[in-house]
């Protein structure tokens, strides 16, 4: 779904599509398979719920999981769609260390268990 794009990102093309949630959303199981594979560090228990971090236009967004979501498609609030929506885009998906950061800044922490 997503290849090395730079040090900091990876880069797959999804559907994208606004939805009437208030943050975007990807199919569950992409979510912790894309989780899995790209942020777990393989030491211990890794928690397959914490957001993703993609960045699409020009601001990063948090992606959390959702069973109703088309497998492949990024489903975004009403509120950050723009007008050419929906379309399939160019997504890129901060690494482990970015998203950390990036959540951070946002007063989310990634090692605290739920």
């Amino acid at each position: 779904m997503f290849e090395r794009f730079s040090s900091g990102y990876y880069l797959g093309e999804l559907y994208v599509e606004p939805h009437d949630g208030e943050r975007a959303v990807i199919r569950r199981a992409d979510h912790e398979h894309v989780n899995e594979q790209l942020y777990a560090d393989g030491e211990g228990v890794e928690r397959l719920d914490a957001p993703l971090v993609m960045k699409v236009g020009g601001g990063h967004i948090p992606v959390g999981g959702d069973d109703d979501v088309p497998s492949g498609t990024l489903a975004v609030p009403h509120e950050i769609a723009d007008e050419s929506l929906p379309d399939r885009r160019n997504v890129l998906l901060a690494d482990a260390d970015r998203a950390e950061t990036l959540l951070r800044w946002e007063g989310w922490e990634p090692h605290v268990n739920a």
